[in-house]
């Protein structure tokens, strides 16, 4: 018997119809999948493992020992801060939506920018990533090299892929999350055992010790500038930092999450919880593992490849391989569901060009397919374009995808701010029933915005410098665009009588798919 009653049913479309919107999208997913759709695209077996020369190659073991539970902690204050607005505000895009309720119409549609151009720009990350992975494990046997074209082609393929899936609806798109949640667990658990079994010998005091690889031989792949040891171990935190992000998937999909007011926090917590402690341990195994930490360093992000054919039987390898390319499958494919979210979202009220038919939900599927198509386009072209050019000598895409974690870190960071200061009155008068307090909450909140600042500082280090240049360009071009043109077109959501007068829209709306 499903624990979802008409009463809960009821409840969640009346919180929705209260914030002036239609249930269009279809409720299926419960609890679980809420999570597992953020713990899909966390994915400790994606930018956990791809990601492993910005630590190897920086500060040695501490980067891992020490560096990740830090790393996490300061991604986990985000994920708490904005699960609390979540409980209060569930619907799609909640960023969006956040930003403009407890602030402005400028404010939400800056938080929406910020969080369109990180999601859009971490998806094409996560697939580039998947490609590398792909061609360090199967690449000789596939014919596949990495040049330009291989690289493009293949992230145009998966992404294709992961867009005709969620195009089919959410109930297809949340049973391969749930899968890939209890993927993520298996092949994590079972890299975790084989690299604790192929170890040597067990040097614990390795992921406590400080080094200091910057600008040295192979290292400088990763990290070409030499800098201080201190900066080597903060440039490490990009480790976590990036990996431990995509939460906000939660709070996308809440007009799909049953009970949403509970479920969407639930699952925005847990999923940062689960992935700090597995990929904690199975990274902890993995250095364990590596056969000399100095030779690591100078592998470069090859060192994931290199430890794994030095110590692990090639049958098993191959195993985990799939596993693991798999998982980073299904974490692109969740990535774009919560892109198509935030695009939906936030056209549904105009803010995008083209906003009436980014805004249609199919009434076969009760997917946003025009939402989904555009957000994986422009994932693709994205890649295509920082893959042909540089900057002073670093690739594009190196920084760009810098400039992603900044943007999509503001782009939590801004309705925390704007919460602090309006929780408890008529801006934000009820916390919601996940509750952990308003002065909890506070303090949260500060607390990341004081992340938030070292996430910046960190993020515009060489060789990524030129990420400065580029925020600060956003910004302008953000000004700009929002003093001619947005100001005067872009009302926002519906806040206060707007919502009234949308009770007949709201109904045609819901008929059109189907839901009355």
């Amino acid at each position: 018997m499903s624990d979802y009653s008409e009463t809960d049913k009821k409840h969640d479309v009346g919180v929705l119809h209260s914030m002036g919107y239609a249930q269009e999208l279809e409720r299926r997913m419960s609890s679980f999948s809420n999570f597992a759709i953020s713990f899909s695209i966390i994915c400790i077996l994606s930018g956990g493992i791809n990601s492993l020369g910005q630590a190897t190659s920086g500060a040695g073991g501490a980067a891992i020992g020490i560096g990740w539970p830090l790393g996490c902690l300061m991604s986990g204050l985000f994920a708490l801060g904005l699960a609390q607005i979540s409980s209060a505000y569930p619907t799609a895009g909640g960023l969006y939506h956040w930003g403009s309720i407890l602030g402005n119409r400028f404010t939400g549609w800056l938080a929406a920018w910020l969080n369109l151009l990180g999601l859009i720009t971490v998806l094409g990350a996560i697939n580039v990533g998947t490609f590398y992975f792909f061609l360090g494990a199967f690449g000789a046997q596939f014919g596949i090299e990495d040049t330009i074209t291989d690289r493009v082609l293949f992230v145009a393929v998966i992404t294709a892929l992961q867009a005709g899936i969620n195009h089919f609806g959410i109930g297809l798109t949340a049973k391969l999350t749930d899968l890939s949640g209890y993927l993520i667990f298996a092949a994590a658990a079972a890299l975790t055992l084989v690299c604790l079994g192929s170890a040597s010998s067990f040097e614990v005091s390795r992921l406590f010790t400080f080094a200091n690889y910057t600008g040295t031989e192979g290292a400088s792949a990763v990290w070409p500038v030499v800098t201080s040891g201190g900066m080597a171990f903060l440039l490490g935190l990009l480790l976590p930092i990036y990996t431990i992000t995509g939460y906000d998937a939660s709070a996308h999909t809440s007009e799909e999450t049953k009970k949403a007011s509970v479920s969407v926090p639930r699952g925005m917590v847990s999923a940062v919880i689960w992935s700090s402690i597995f990929g904690y341990i199975m990274l902890c195994a993995f250095v364990l593992m590596i056969p000399n930490m100095d030779d690591a360093a100078k592998q470069g992000w090859n060192v994931f490849f290199w430890a794994m054919d030095a110590q692990v039987n090639p049958t098993v390898k191959t195993i985990l391989y799939w596993a693991i390319f798999v998982s980073q499958f299904l974490c692109g494919l969740a990535t774009v569901t919560s892109v198509s979210r935030m695009i939906f979202a936030f056209s549904r009220d105009g803010g995008l060009p083209a906003s009436a038919a980014l805004a249609k939900v199919s009434p076969k599927f009760r997917s946003p397919v025009a939402a989904i198509w555009t957000g994986s386009i422009l994932s693709v072209l994205f890649v295509w374009f920082t893959s042909a050019i540089t900057i002073a000598g670093t690739p594009a895409y190196s920084i760009v995808v810098s400039c992603t974690v900044i943007f999509l870190f503001l782009s939590f960071a801004l309705p925390i701010a704007l919460g602090i200061v309006t929780v408890g009155t008529p801006k934000w008068p009820a916390m919601g029933p996940w509750n952990m307090g308003a002065g909890a909450f506070k303090v949260v909140g500060v607390l990341s915005l004081v992340s938030m600042a070292l996430i910046f500082y960190i993020g515009i280090q060489p060789p990524n410098d030129w990420a400065l240049e580029i925020t600060i360009g956003f910004f302008v071009l953000t000004a700009i665009v929002w003093f001619v043109f947005e100001n005067k077109r872009f009302k926002g959501p519906p806040i206060g009588d707007m919502i009234a007068a949308r009770k007949a829209e709201i109904a045609a709306a819901e008929k059109a798919v189907g839901q009355i």
